[in-house]
């Protein structure tokens, strides 16, 4: 029998690791495929034959008024309302609104590979095309023969499309023990999320069956199950957190809930973010028009340092211990799903201000060379201006030694000793 293990307490040096992927969010999106560059194409890509659609997409959060919250061992899962209307099978829901994504990257360290038979070891002949020396696509991680979904930095995931955002942090710890992997951890759980939100939206639905409503909670405890079968033979550990946000849309004006409006009608409906989380990464909601924060996840905690998390020897579960919040969002919202490298070095109003200010620059054409060659294909870069800029401020706090920080703070709440920023794994989308 194993011990339940978790995190090691606050003394423990922890990796720094940056990750931060942002959204803003457009109306009136038409089309039911998602617009990808080259790269994003190339680490999103499936072998599954389900074209990608309005559900399909990783990392975000958002909202604000009236928020509705329900735990995980208690939410609805019961909302689809009865469509008579309906004769013939429903194809994926094709959603008025969608995010514009960008991602920034700071490491203190490489992440570490993936193991077998989630990554195939690099071939030992000189002779063989898929030796070290030919960086072959085949060389790129697979779970069940899908390429896996999202970005590693070092034990963090996360993982941005045009309807969902998350950002999953791995706890360090486990990169001590033999067989511990909490990059992996994060990352299957990642993938098998973003995937099973796809199935669900993409399944045929007949008429006398309810039209799509996202079920984030459910898809989550089938990534949580999904990854345990995964690790299992090979026994390979680890726990991570997990945070993520749906785009999705509610009805207005009496139009039906599942169905977007027509052409022309896209008053009828509103956009809104089902939010989940578990763990102490944190989804955040910020208006850049008035500089607003709109809306912020709460963080679990078994204890200071000890976040609740999903993996070996935890007692926690999506079913159990996930929140879910609803949340009503507007166009030009900005959409972050952060790991606590963020929040423990940058305290909420500080994020505000960087991220409502990045845009106001950004649309002023105050940017400057550097941040435009950053720009996605097909994309404004805006996204990826406002994400570089936030990874910066939390990389130049984490990195001084005499900074304070909402983690020193905490800690020193709890009667530890702490000083400056907190060198965490950091990862946003």
């Amino acid at each position: 029998m194993r011990r339940l293990s978790l995190p090691q307490p606050a003394s423990n040096p922890h990796q720094l690791r940056k990750a931060l992927l942002y959204s803003v969010l457009h109306g009136h999106y038409s089309s039911p495929c998602v617009s990808l560059s080259r790269l994003e194409r190339e680490l999103f890509s499936s072998s599954s034959t389900t074209a990608l659609d309005a559900a399909q997409a990783s990392d975000a959060g958002g909202g604000l008024h009236n928020t509705q919250r329900t735990d995980g061992q208690d939410h609805d899962r019961n909302i689809h309302e009865q469509d008579t209307s309906r004769t013939i099978a429903a194809p994926p829901p094709r959603l008025p609104y969608r995010f514009e994504t960008g991602i920034s990257l700071f490491a203190k360290r490489a992440p570490r590979p993936f193991p077998p038979p989630f990554l195939s070891p690099p071939s030992g002949s000189f002779s063989d095309p898929l030796s070290t020396h030919h960086q072959s696509r085949d060389r790129r991680p697979k779970v069940n023969g899908q390429l896996i979904k999202g970005w590693t930095n070092g034990d963090d995931a996360a993982f941005a499309s045009e309807y969902f955002v998350g950002a999953n942090d791995g706890v360090g710890a486990w990169s001590a023990r033999p067989r511990g992997h909490a990059g992996l951890w994060a990352r299957l759980i990642l993938h098998f999320w973003a995937m099973a939100m796809s199935e669900d939206a993409s399944r045929p639905r007949s008429s006398s069956d309810p039209p799509y409503l996202p079920d984030p909670i459910a898809y989550l405890e089938k990534a949580y199950e999904q990854t345990k079968e995964a690790t299992s033979g090979p026994d390979w550990q680890g726990t991570t957190t997990a945070t993520g946000a749906q785009l999705f849309y509610k009805a207005v004006d009496g139009a039906e809930p599942g169905k977007p409006a027509a052409t022309g009608e896209s008053s009828r409906t509103a956009p809104v973010l089902y939010v989940t989380n578990l763990g102490d990464s944190q989804v955040m909601v910020v208006r850049p028009s008035s500089g607003e924060l709109v809306f912020k996840s709460k963080e679990q905690w078994h204890w200071f340092d000890c976040p609740r998390q999903l993996g070996t020897n935890s007692p926690d579960t999506p079913v159990q211990n996930a929140v879910l919040d609803q949340v009503p969002i507007e166009e030009g919202d900005v959409v972050l799903a952060m790991s606590d490298g963020v929040i423990d070095n940058l305290w909420s109003h500080e994020i505000v201000e960087n991220v409502s200010n990045s845009v106001k620059r950004w649309a002023a054409g105050d940017v400057g060379r550097r941040t435009r060659s950053s720009d996605n294909p097909g994309g404004s870069g805006s996204m990826a201006f406002v994400a570089e800029e936030l990874m910066l401020a939390a990389k130049t706090i984490a990195l001084d030694p005499f900074a304070e920080s909402p983690f020193m703070e905490h800690a020193i709440d709890e009667g530890l000793p702490s000083e400056g920023g907190e060198s965490a794994l950091v990862s946003s989308a």
